[in-house]
């Protein structure tokens, strides 16, 4: 495996490739000599309003609903404790290793601006903590998507602590101090501020949205491909993905998906095979022809979404923040309105590429619409099944899809003794993103391996080029036409090939070849 190369942490705003090197591929970190410095000099400030007999909110004061209280110098230690134990509360199965990760990471890329007021070792930590492999279990519920994703931050916060329960490199649930022990890592006695600092920040979120715009790139290049090799397979034309036609409209994702298709199909002697006048179809159904109006919405989607994914990684997210200017301010930068309302919108278009896919597949199954195809694709009508219960399967996943593109962003339940009477719920439209991406993977790969089959069966007509090496990809897992045979199998090798982005480069290497 190659040795991945550093990122560094505090010089500059990460990229969403930096997030996915650390979060899902495990690449070290290393702070900025700079950032450290700034972080230093900030702290003095708020060690000079920590002896202020005047009261400031997370220095000396409490927090929330409790932000008038004053709290006297010799209880400031149990306080920052008492925050991040209080607030460890989630409840739930473990969320995965990667957005982990990624909450560590851009807690420590905002503790490294120089903007919250921590001390140096506590970045430090951090970072030590992310390269030792030491994940923190965090709970799938207990964020609000306000006050920033407060409980899975205090999972990762208490760990640094050396309380509570993390996962070491090798993935074993092992205690905290355990764990730090192993590494040599010293655990953090939190002083003012700091407590606050660790848990005000959208980062679950926005580290679920940054892994989800990765696999979504992949996906909706896939989705392209899959129609390709469903219109094709399904005697369908090409013409309608002609540039002229597509510029005709001015929409940037249609005419890249347009671009998409025509490159799988070229030079294929399947489509070829039913060109010219003796061709009596006017037109083909919507689900194969307006592929690219779809499919391009949610590319377009997904480039909102980026906008919004690149301003939040340039962003410190904490109350209160310490200013440029030495002040120490509250501010409501923790409501993660932005990141959430774009998060559902993707579950939206995730929802209505699979619902394509899906239609796609069944097409190629009925013989009334397949054009010539046998029906289900099965061996021996009436006797075999073929593949009518994969689309049974994309058919319970669209639907289940459906109910994951309901926004959770509209929704919002008062909290903190209403203090905090308005949350974005941005956390948990990160969490059934994370289901629809897996969900899309799934659909489209039943859409290919019907396709391929469907391929197979048009013989002595060839596939082109690109869908032919897909389908060749294809059959390394599964077997061609045949006798009914143990089904599940298949499609899940077939799903894992679409969600490691084989299939997306063996189409790229044929293009580019």
């Amino acid at each position: 495996m190659t040795e991945l190369s550093p990122v560094l942490v505090g010089a500059a705003p990460l990229s969403p490739a930096d997030v996915v090197a650390v979060a899902r591929h495990h690449a070290p970190v290393v702070v900025d000599t700079a950032a450290l410095a700034r972080v230093a000099g900030t702290r003095r400030v708020v060690d000079g309003l920590a002896a202020d007999p005047h009261p400031h909110y997370g220095v000396s004061t409490g927090f929330g609903a409790l932000a008038t209280t004053f709290i006297a110098p010799e209880r400031r230690l149990q306080l920052q404790a008492s925050l991040i134990r209080s607030h460890a509360a989630g409840t739930g199965a473990e969320v995965e290793r990667e957005v982990v990760r990624g909450l560590q990471l851009l807690r420590l890329q905002t503790l490294a601006t120089g903007r919250t007021g921590v001390r140096s070792v506590v970045v430090e930590t951090f970072a030590a903590l992310l390269n030792a492999g030491i994940a923190p279990v965090v709970r799938e519920y207990g964020s609000l998507g306000c006050s920033g994703d407060l409980a899975p931050l205090a999972h990762i916060a208490l760990a640094a602590m050396g309380e509570g329960d993390v996962r070491d490199a090798s993935g074993t649930l092992v205690p905290a101090a355990e764990a730090l022990a192993a590494a040599g890592i010293e655990p953090l006695t939190l002083v003012e501020k700091e407590g606050l600092a660790l848990i005000n920040g959208t980062d679950g979120m926005l580290g679920m949205l940054v892994l989800a715009l990765h696999d979504l790139e992949v996906l909706l290049f896939t989705a392209d491909l899959a129609a390709a090799m469903s219109v094709e397979s399904q005697l369908g034309t090409d013409a309608v993905f002609a540039a002229d036609l597509m510029a005709l409209r001015a929409q940037t994702g249609q005419a890249e998906s347009a671009t998409n298709l025509r490159a799988f199909l070229a030079d294929s002697p399947m489509v070829a095979s039913h060109k010219g006048p003796d061709d009596g179809r006017v037109q083909d159904a919507y689900s194969l022809r307006c592929s690219p109006q779809v499919h391009g919405a949610a590319r377009d989607t997904a480039g909102h979404a980026a906008m919004i994914a690149g301003r939040e990684l340039a962003s410190v997210i904490d109350n209160p923040v310490i200013t440029l200017d030495g002040r120490i301010e509250s501010n409501g930068n923790f409501h993660g309105a932005p990141v959430a309302a774009v998060l559902d919108f993707l579950a939206i278009s995730i929802a209505d590429v699979a619902s394509v896919s899906e239609r796609r597949t069944d097409r190629a199954l009925d013989p009334a619409r397949s054009h010539g195809l046998p029906p289900f694709l099965a061996d021996e009508v009436g006797v075999d099944s073929g593949l009518m219960i994969a689309q049974y399967a994309a058919a319970g996943i669209v639907s289940e899809l459906k109910r994951l593109a309901v926004p959770a962003s509209v929704d919002s339940i008062p909290s903190s003794a209403m203090q905090e009477d308005h949350v974005s719920m941005g956390w948990a439209a990160a969490r059934k993103l994370r289901r629809a991406i897996d969900g899309l993977g799934r659909v489209l790969a039943i859409e290919i391996l019907t396709a391929a089959r469907a391929l197979d069966l048009r013989a002595p007509l060839q596939a082109g080029p690109v869908t032919g090496a897909v389908r060749d990809l294809v059959r390394t897992v599964a077997a061609g036409p045949g006798p009914d045979r143990f089904l599940s199998p298949e499609m899940e090798a077939v799903t894992a090939l679409v969600q490691s982005g084989d299939v997306a480069r063996i189409a790229k290497e044929h293009i580019d070849g």
